[in-house]
């Protein structure tokens, strides 16, 4: 399908719904402006994969950033919303309930190279495919693939509660924000201690674990994206690249050069 083709599809509220096939792919692209979709539903199962650019999936209590060779998984009838960057280019993948054992639960998959490259082919379709014939013969394949990718943990978790929410949103906006958690505590009229344990009732994890998790998942979009580790490094607010390699390392297990070489492995 067109990227112009798929960009109105999307907007004009396409719905794979209404299609009983077992999957069905669409491909996007965004122009100049970012896109953003409002909170809604669909029965099918979605899988969401950034092949340039950055996609932000936005769950009841949960923010998944897209990271590079990943897809997010959204099973079929929850909620969600999906925010597009400029000049993105986009893969969803809808798959019907029962078509593939999928994960129960809104969670990132590490995808092969094979089952990304199935899915952008199958993108490029008549959705209207025969029930048998070579097209549903690849979705077969593509599905029995999908079901085996292993579940990465990169996702942020975010809370309804209105401060929690307010920070989450300013570092979302700009990852490179140092405020800390005592500056946060003064500017939300809290006391520190109060605010450092509603962040771990909300989100589960301490203030600082918090926002490495955030530059953890922005840094990997912007790596993925071509930017340098020194660009990243400064980008992010690190005083030095070596810090910034450091929290990699600890959080990935390996530094971004050697990280994104094993993606790219068959």
């Amino acid at each position: 399908m067109p990227g112009d083709a798929a960009s109105s599809a999307f907007l004009s509220g396409f719905d794979p719904d209404t299609n009983p096939r077992p999957a069905v792919a669409l491909r996007l692209e965004v122009a100049e402006n970012r896109s953003e979709q409002p909170v809604h539903r669909h029965r099918k199962g979605q899988l969401v994969l950034a092949l340039h650019g950055g996609v932000t999936c936005e769950v009841p209590n949960a923010l998944w950033m897209v990271p590079p060779q990943c897809g997010v998984w959204i099973p079929g009838g929850m909620p969600h919303s999906n925010q597009v960057t400029a000049n993105a280019r986009i893969c969803f993948l809808f798959v019907e309930p029962g078509a593939a054992d999928m994960p129960s639960e809104c969670c990132t998959l590490s995808l092969s190279p094979l089952v990304r490259e199935l899915i952008q082919y199958l993108a490029a379709q008549d959705q209207d495919y025969a029930r048998e014939g070579p097209t549903a013969r690849l979705v077969g394949v593509l599905l029995d693939q999908l079901a085996t990718m292993p579940v990465e943990q990169l996702h942020l978790p975010i809370s309804d509660h209105p401060k929690v929410r307010r920070i989450a949103d300013t570092l979302t906006a700009d990852p490179a924000d140092r405020t800390t958690l005592a500056a946060w505590a003064e500017r939300l009229a809290m006391s520190e201690r109060s605010l450092a344990r509603l962040v771990l009732r909300e989100t589960g994890l301490t203030f600082g674990r918090w926002r490495r998790q955030l530059h953890l998942i922005v840094a990997l979009r912007w790596l993925a994206a071509g930017a340098s580790v020194q660009r990243v490094a400064n980008d992010l607010g690190y005083d030095s690249v070596t810090a910034f390699i450091t929290m990699f390392r600890k959080s990935l297990g390996q530094p971004p050069g050697r990280y994104f070489a094993a993606l790219r492995q068959p």
